[in-house]
């Protein structure tokens, strides 16, 4: 319901406003095929479905680091976060699957090939995958210890995620002390940073529905000045607030917000669906200073590891079974 609210909008949006809506509608498709995918697969083999989407991710990062065609000059501001977030991705679904996994020895495999992809970040120059998947990779670590306490687990998570994703509307808005907007003006750059004000003023013009999805590039001075530009404010809640107002927001909060509800229910043990949830908010966290989530295969890869950590082991159903019902005579009784 709420990614088919996410479609919806977006067509609301854009007829309004003569926007286009496919980015949007194929980002909704993907996390919901990547999704399914992973509740299925999740649900035949509890290990090998992560174990293989880790080795994909960092497959696909190492083979092609931009992810996708385009000029090199958006390169810092695109295809660095998507890399980034691919390896974030990959590292949550080793320390799930090393979770997941019961005997010692493949445990201990996995978490050797979580440390990996740490390493492989660095060594691939993607400074903020490398940080994103070392907390995911810690995070996992301490959710072993966590194993009565899932509620408490995911309510720091949306609280780590609200912060990170409230530093661009304090940036764009000026809100910060100007010795630390200085800092990050540094590390963000300053191109970045007017793109936020740009996108933070259409929010401000019509907050109700927003210029309308894929508008942003015609309507910002910032993007138009430049020489090659991709039309994005590389940050998914001011992307949304600029393209299709506050209820566009709303809805990609709920997205996030779905999944860490549905990874709580989850009938995987505690550190399986903690680490998933870690993973998904250094997504967050990467998203909302870059422009991970235009990248199909990011969106593809969030689904999936949801997926995957959501779903229930049909192993575990049938063992079940066998313990509800034992022989009685020569039939089955209760």
């Amino acid at each position: 319901m709420v990614l088919g609210a996410c479609a919806v909008w977006a067509l609301i949006t854009a007829a309004v406003h003569e926007g286009r809506p496919e980015g949007v509608l194929l980002a909704v498709l993907a996390v919901a095929a990547g999704y399914a995918a992973g509740r299925i697969c999740g649900a035949l083999l509890p290990v090998a479905p992560l174990c293989a989407a880790a080795l994909t991710g960092v497959g696909l990062v190492a083979a092609a680091p931009r992810l996708s065609p385009g000029p090199e000059i958006v390169a810092p501001l695109g295809h660095a976060g998507g890399a980034a977030a691919v390896l974030t991705l990959s590292t949550g679904a080793a320390c799930c699957a090393a979770w997941a996994a019961r005997a010692p020895v493949p445990r201990l495999m996995l978490r050797a090939l979580a440390a990996g992809i740490v390493v492989t970040a660095g060594f691939l120059g993607s400074a903020g995958g490398c940080v994103a998947s070392g907390a995911v990779l810690l995070a996992s670590l301490a959710a072993g210890r966590m194993r009565g306490h899932r509620g408490a687990g995911f309510a720091g998570l949306a609280l780590a995620a609200a912060l990170t994703t409230g530093l661009p509307w304090a940036v764009a808005g000026r809100a910060l002390p100007e010795g630390l907007t200085e800092s990050l003006e540094g590390r963000l750059t300053r191109h970045r940073i007017d793109l936020w004000h740009d996108a933070l003023h259409m929010a401000h013009r019509d907050a109700g529905l927003g210029v309308g999805p894929g508008r942003f590039g015609e309507l910002s001075t910032t993007a138009a000045q430049s020489l090659l530009s991709d039309g994005k404010p590389h940050s998914a809640p001011l992307q949304q607030a600029a393209e299709q107002g506050v209820v566009g927001v709303l809805l990609l909060a709920a997205v996030f917000c779905w999944m860490l509800s549905t990874l709580w229910r989850s009938p995987r043990p505690t550190p399986v669906a903690l680490t998933a949830g870690a993973a998904l908010t250094a997504l967050a966290a990467i998203a909302s200073v870059g422009n991970a989530l235009s990248f199909t295969t990011v969106s593809v890869g969030a689904g999936l590891l949801a997926g995957l950590a959501a779903a229930r082991p049909l192993a575990d159903e049938s063992s079940r079974h066998q313990l509800e019902v034992r022989p009685a005579g020569d039939r089955l009784a209760p």
